[in-house]
C-alpha cells in the first residue's frame, strides 16, 4: 500500500476529535449501543435511496450526499463512544487487507 494513504488517514484523528467535541457540546450523552443501532438506521436509509436508484427512479444527488453523511456522523459518534481511534483501525485493517491481497495473488487468485 502506498504511503500517502496511510498518512491520509492521520487527518481522520483530527476530524473525529473535532466531531467528539461537537457531540459533547451540543447534544445529550448517548450510548455506545444507541449509536450504533444509529449507524445501521442511517445506512439503511442510503440502502434504499440506492435501491430506488437501482429500480430507476429520480433520486437527487444530495440525498444521496445527505444520507452518506448521515452514515458518517453516526460512525463519528459511535467510534468516539467506544474510544475507537478509527484512523488507527483503518490504517491496521488496510494493511491486513494488503497482505491477503498480496499472498492471494501469489496463487494466482484475487481478493
Amino acid at each position: 500500500m502506498k504511503n500517502f494513504a496511510l498518512e491520509t488517514l492521520d487527518s481522520l484523528s483530527k476530524i473525529q476529535a473535532e466531531f467528539d467535541s461537537y457531540q459533547q457540546n451540543f447534544f445529550p450523552k448517548r450510548s455506545p449501543e444507541f449509536f450504533c443501532l444509529e449507524i445501521n438506521g442511517e445506512a439503511g436509509e442510503l440502502a434504499n435511496a440506492e435501491k430506488k436508484l437501482w429500480k430507476g427512479k429520480n433520486v437527487e444527488h444530495n440525498m444521496l450526499e445527505d444520507e452518506a453523511a448521515d452514515v458518517f456522523i453516526a460512525l463519528m459518534n459511535y467510534t468516539n463512544s467506544r474510544h475507537i481511534e478509527l484512523g488507527n483501525a483503518v490504517k491496521e485493517k488496510l494493511l491486513k487487507i494488503e497482505e491477503k491481497r498480496k499472498f492471494l495473488a501469489t496463487t494466482g487468485e484475487e481478493y
